[in-house]
């Protein structure tokens, strides 16, 4: 912790008279001692990622229409995204199985 911190504390505390000068050292030193906050992870989301029309096409390397056929034939299943009628997507699953199959 930088000393400018410990000293806008340290004088917000002697400030607030409801504190102790007992309790104000306590939680000083306790301040002092503190570790280093760590930093947090951001975790990916739970569930299959849903890619997007256009970027399922650029994958595979077909055009939209192309894709919009297969997605009516079955051939690459359509997955409707929560709480929505028209946003629609593939599942990188999805995309993966049909580019291995594709190099067969």
């Amino acid at each position: 912790m930088l000393p400018t911190t410990v000293d806008v504390i340290k004088a917000g505390l002697k400030s607030d008279p409801t504190i102790t000068p007992i309790d104000r050292s306590r939680l000083l030193a306790a301040l002092r001692q503190a570790p280093e906050p760590t930093k947090t992870v951001s975790m990916p989301m739970a569930g299959p990622r849903i890619v997007r029309r256009h970027e399922a096409a650029n994958r595979l390397g077909v055009s939209l229409r192309t894709l919009d056929k297969w997605a009516k034939e079955g051939i690459l299943p359509r997955r409707v995204l929560p709480g929505r009628k028209r946003g629609a997507g593939f599942t990188e699953g999805d995309l993966a199985a049909l580019i291995v199959g594709k190099g067969e």
